[in-house]
């Protein structure tokens, strides 16, 4: 066996993982299920926060804080669902 033909055996396989794609870590699925997370997480702080506060352990300010981020939370989750639904609609109209 020629000396050279191994040597390029060995490049070639040590290159193709270089050419093949790698998987997009930054996808559409993976950027949702964070921001499920992100408000999921908000939710569960204001709930936290707002029970502390009826039992008079939570700072006013810091009540008011967790209400405006958790409403600001849902009014943006409403607000992609109502566009889901719109766009769901016009395909639904959409001639075949």
């Amino acid at each position: 066996m020629d000396v050279r033909s191994l040597f390029a055996a060995q490049k070639y396989a040590a290159q193709r993982t270089a050419t093949e794609p790698q998987p997009a870590p930054d996808s559409a699925a993976a950027r949702l299920s964070t921001a499920a997370q992100n408000f999921s997480a908000t939710l569960r702080t204001a709930e936290t926060i707002s029970a502390a506060a009826m039992t008079g352990d939570a700072d006013p300010h810091a009540l008011v804080e967790a209400l405006a981020q958790s409403e600001l939370a849902v009014e943006t989750v409403v607000a992609l669902r109502n566009k889901v639904v719109e766009a769901y609609q016009e395909i639904l109209r959409m001639p075949v």
